[in-house]
């Protein structure tokens, strides 16, 4: 049986992961989740990155932000802010509940892989959802207007400071989680699918703990990924942004360059078919494919195209 494993950040990893787990059973597939964006917050650890994975998979997320649960309320962060309180990250009344529990469970010493598959499993979802480490890693943003913390950054200044280099805080000490070098380390690995997300902000943190990208370097199953840019523009979140704060060309070529040798294949949108002769020069094998998904049926599409691509890389 083959197996894979897709290694995602936020909203836009989380639904090309939807489309794999409707194709390939808890056994067959896990995913290894961004945790450089997990901070405490009111007392509370919150890791946005596997929680939107856990609403994605579960059926629980909102359809119209992409994150964050259907449904929600507010009266908590309302309250909060009648007294005062810190309110620039939102909080709703369904979404605390589940970091409250979180709190709870590593409070007791377990591990954050753990508390994960306790939480994935609360709300019905067999995959596993393995965080980078269980060690604490920070993402940070070097800045025109300083040094932010990523959630400062990405929610509370909306990503508008100019973007100068980045940091990963504990990066050099954390160790992956034994359960990805165990499924890295299976005979029956097929291959390794990155997802089209942020590659600065939910990528990179992950391959910045020791042993990770090197593992994957080394591993003889070929490694794919899909562009989170279509057309010089980022389908979600401030890449684009970024890329042209660092002085990097804002196009899928620039993505593939940027995880360089890690990669045997990359997917890239059917508008960016001009790009694809001189990635081949690469010497990547590329796809040109319909990659925005806006609908289930576009996310198992594209899920398709990735195990497609694997199988001739």
């Amino acid at each position: 049986m083959s197996k894979y494993l897709a290694i995602t950040g936020g909203v836009g990893g989380a639904k090309l992961a939807l489309g794999l787990s409707h194709i390939l059973g808890p056994s067959e597939l896990a995913f290894l989740v961004n945790t450089g964006d997990d901070f405490e917050h009111l007392g509370l650890h919150v890791s946005p990155d596997i929680d939107t994975l856990m609403y994605t998979l579960s059926g629980l997320s909102n359809p119209e932000t992409g994150w964050g649960r259907a449904g929600e309320s507010w009266h908590f962060i309302e309250s909060l802010r009648e007294l005062g309180g810190e309110t620039w990250f939102k909080l709703g009344d369904r979404d605390l509940a589940v970091h409250v529990r979180r709190t709870t469970l590593l409070e007791e010493g377990r591990r954050l892989t753990d508390v994960t598959a306790a939480l994935f499993r609360a709300v019905g979802i067999e995959h596993q959802a393995l965080p980078m480490s269980d060690a604490p890693v920070r993402t940070m943003i070097n800045t025109d207007a300083g040094q932010l913390a990523f959630q400062h950054y990405f929610v509370r200044e909306r990503c508008e400071p100019v973007v100068r280099g980045f940091a990963y805080d504990g990066a050099d000490s954390a160790q992956a989680v034994p359960e990805f070098d165990a499924w890295m380390a299976d005979a029956d690995l097929a291959g390794v699918i990155i997802c089209p997300s942020n590659p600065f902000l939910s990528i990179d943190p992950i391959f910045a703990i020791a042993g990770i990208k090197q593992t994957l370097l080394d591993c003889k199953a070929p490694v794919v990924a899909v562009s989170p840019i279509v057309d010089g523009v980022a389908i979600k979140g401030p890449t684009a942004k970024i890329m042209a704060e660092l002085d990097v060309p804002t196009d899928a070529a620039a993505i593939a360059a940027h995880y360089g040798p890690l990669l045997d294949g990359f997917i890239i949108d059917e508008a960016d078919r001009a790009l694809e002769t001189a990635i081949r020069a690469a010497g990547l094998d590329v796809v040109a494919t319909q990659s925005v998904m806006r609908t289930l049926d576009d996310k198992i599409d594209l899920a398709h195209t990735a195990l497609e691509l694997l199988q001739v890389c």
